[in-house]
């Protein structure tokens, strides 16, 4: 589940998308504790700029690991940038994300998708 789908921003650092159950820092919060999808501990969020190539990460498991205490961040495979405290981990599946302007809702589980979703077959 999705709480939010914008880039979200605190301080210096960004989350794409942040996961239900997981923490979402102040926005002047300097914590490196916000983790989901699109992930990076040192940009300019609001701007869509990176400072620095070191803690760039593409998907980071929900933890409680604030930058005052945690030097291993949980990721999900290896596309992260070379930051210290950035440890690679398994991948639990794969991500995809579906935006539509018309659908009211997704296939259920199991369904064979095409390249693209009509919602009257959602629906039929």
């Amino acid at each position: 589940a999705v709480v939010s789908t914008q880039s979200t921003g605190y301080s210096n650092n960004g989350a794409r998308i942040v996961l239900t159950g997981g923490y979402l820092s102040p926005a002047d919060a300097n914590d490196d504790n916000t983790h989901g999808i699109g992930n990076d501990f040192e940009c300019d969020p609001l701007m869509g700029t990176r400072t620095t190539r070191n803690w760039g990460h593409e998907i980071s498991n929900i933890q409680d690991c604030p930058l005052s205490n945690c030097y291993n961040v949980q990721l999900q495979g290896t596309d992260h940038d070379p930051g210290s405290h950035l440890k690679s981990g398994p991948v639990y599946g794969n991500y995809a994300l579906y935006i539509s302007d018309t659908a009211h809702g997704f296939p259920d589980p199991g369904t064979a998708l095409e390249l693209e979703i009509s919602p009257f077959k959602l629906w039929a």
